[in-house]
């Protein structure tokens, strides 16, 4: 898969309350992930970091909202240099920050495709309106402002409303929802699988089942990978964990058939937090999982093969 790939940190953490994820984008690129992708045979250009404002956590009085004014202006800035990635014929990657940039890159994304698909692994829906949103946190509202619900200024981020809708989204992993969110998602048929279900059915069988459902409807499928998807005992180093993830080995195995599927057309990695981190192990983990999206064999991956093709010479 030979690809123009461009990378963009946006350093974000007025998304929420937990100082950390800012710091995300950098710990990322000192964790290898530019070389390891220039290994694959990939042209890569890091194209820097979104400025993103440093005010500290502040809630607005008419609005159940915190840190808007700096949210949306990152999120316009963001906008304009996805849709400017997907103009020169590149692979935006975006590199976050906290979950309120996906308003952003769906924003640049969804002006270049009649019917984009939405990948969501996440344990949160992210479908929250201030007026749902227990907690006011933006990034808990990415996926509502980008189907048009919500507030002016998130929903027309980019000039334009309604860049997704409800019937190209898939929600994968979820399993901490919010009671507006679990309503939204009823009343709208949002297609959603929680880790529950993916421990049920087997990753292999919900991702190309995503990947059937998103394929025959739509044009471009775009993957905003949260880590907190994943059960925090193997990444840690998330903001908001919730117990009973997705493992780290299926996570793998799930990117690597999106990788072999060739229908992925963007990808953003969101809410990796150092400052929570133990060792480094989320950030290095998170390089691996971008990696194998790109085509190259993770460890597990290898000693699969390596332990099939040692039983098929004993036999």
């Amino acid at each position: 898969m030979k690809q123009k790939i461009s990378m963009l940190g946006v350093p974000m953490w007025l998304g929420q309350t937990r100082y950390g994820t800012n710091m995300g984008p950098s710990e990322l690129r000192l964790a290898g992930l530019t070389g390891r992708l220039k290994q694959l045979g990939l042209e890569v250009a890091d194209e820097g970091n979104i400025p993103v404002g440093s005010a500290g956590p502040r809630k607005l009085a008419d609005k159940n909202m915190k840190n808007t004014k700096a949210v949306v202006k990152a999120n316009e800035k963001l906008a304009a240099k996805v849709s400017d990635m997907v103009k020169r014929g590149r692979f935006p990657l975006v590199l976050g920050g906290d979950h309120s940039i996906a308003i952003g890159t769906l924003a640049g994304l969804a002006k270049h495709y009649k019917n984009l698909g939405v990948i969501w692994y996440d344990a949160h829906a992210d479908m929250n309106t201030p007026e749902t949103s227990p907690s006011g946190n933006i990034h808990g509202m990415p996926l509502a402002a980008s189907m048009g619900l919500g507030p002016a200024c998130l929903t027309q981020i980019g000039g334009y409303s309604h860049k997704v809708r409800p019937e190209n989204i898939v929600l994968i992993g979820v399993r901490d929802i919010d009671p507006g969110e679990q309503e939204l998602i009823a009343n709208a048929r949002i297609k959603a699988f929680s880790a529950d279900d993916v421990n049920r059915l087997g990753i292999d069988r919900v991702m190309q089942a995503a990947l059937d459902y998103l394929a025959e409807r739509c044009d471009g499928i775009h993957l905003s990978f949260d880590l907190d998807g994943i059960d925090p005992t193997e990444i840690p180093g998330v903001g908001t964990p919730v117990s009973a993830g997705i493992s780290y080995a299926d996570s793998l195995q799930a990117v690597e058939l999106l990788f072999n599927s060739r229908k992925i057309t963007s990808a953003e990695f969101v809410e990796v937090n150092p400052l929570l981190d133990k060792g480094g192990i989320s950030a290095q983990r998170t390089v691996d999982l971008v990696s194998t999206l790109f085509g190259e064999k993770s460890a597990l991956a290898l000693r699969s093969e390596i332990s099939v093709g040692a039983a098929q010479h004993v036999v």
